[in-house]
């Protein structure tokens, strides 16, 4: 489930290719894209968020892709002959430069029988391999509060970060972040009054495991709190349904979003 309201962008399919992939944590991998159609993208910062077309099959084209991914665009994606159409799934910008133009997108990868479409490309992808996305806007906006709640999953590291990075240097408060690895932690550039709460989840346990219970035990300070709950779907209507239902906070106020849910592939 989600409220994100999705942005179809006057840029449309953006193509690019690789440039280059790298691990930065053990179970990460940033994958950077690169070329001049890439100019055409509007940055917008924060969590911007894309449809990203993995070419998974060697027959897989970008040039009849539709170039917005409305109800329209999905049933026209759904016409195009299997073999040739490429797999979509959903990510998130992690940095964006001009000089060179480079886009940076971070996967969380499985490896072996766990491994899923996402994970298989980023960990084989080469230098010059093609790529094509849809921008899709941000989720996370900035409106009047007393202070701010970030939460989420692995998943959610990228989007978390980008709203850190971008928050007003004022924002106080705290952003909860939960790993299923301690290794996989980030630098984020979070504002000096926003603390961030890493925590660690076994690494069989479900998502939610530690985060949504160190929710219930913050102190919530007064005022009025906006609320971004992101990642594993349990996560995301967990901490929406503790805030709403039991710390009553109003719906308006809690921007959430399932990226994916256990058991089940993204899409």
């Amino acid at each position: 489930m989600s409220n994100i309201q999705v942005l179809h962008a006057e840029s449309g399919l953006v193509h690019a290719e690789v440039a280059r992939s790298e691990r930065v944590t053990p179970n990460m991998v940033r994958v950077t894209l690169t070329g001049d159609d890439l100019r055409r993208f509007e940055y917008r910062g924060f969590d911007q968020w894309f449809r990203l077309a993995l070419p998974v099959h060697d027959g897989d084209r970008f040039d009849n892709l539709p170039s917005k991914f409305g109800i329209g665009g999905y049933l026209k994606y759904l016409t195009l002959r299997k073999g040739t159409r490429p797999v979509i799934r959903n990510y998130t910008v992690r940095a964006y430069r001009e000089s060179p133009v480079e886009l940076d997108v971070d996967f969380v990868v499985h490896e072996g029988a766990t491994a899923g479409v996402a994970s298989e490309w980023a960990l084989g992808v080469k230098p010059g391999d093609p790529i094509a996305f849809i921008d899709q806007g941000c989720g996370f906006k900035v409106k009047e509060s007393d202070w701010v709640l970030l939460i989420g999953d692995e998943s959610a590291l990228p989007a978390i970060a980008g709203v850190l990075r971008d928050l007003p240097r004022d924002t106080v408060r705290h952003a909860f972040i939960e790993l299923f690895d301690d290794r996989d932690r980030q630098d984020v550039s979070a504002p000096s009054g926003v603390e961030v709460h890493w925590v660690i989840r076994g690494a069989k346990d479900a998502p939610g495991t530690r985060a949504l219970p160190a929710l219930r035990e913050l102190r919530f300070p007064d005022g009025r709190v906006n609320a971004f709950a992101v990642g594993e779907s349990a996560i995301a209507t967990g901490a929406r349904r503790h805030l709403v239902n039991e710390r009553g906070v109003p719906k308006t106020d809690v921007t959430f979003s399932g990226y994916w849910k256990v058991g089940r592939a993204a899409g």
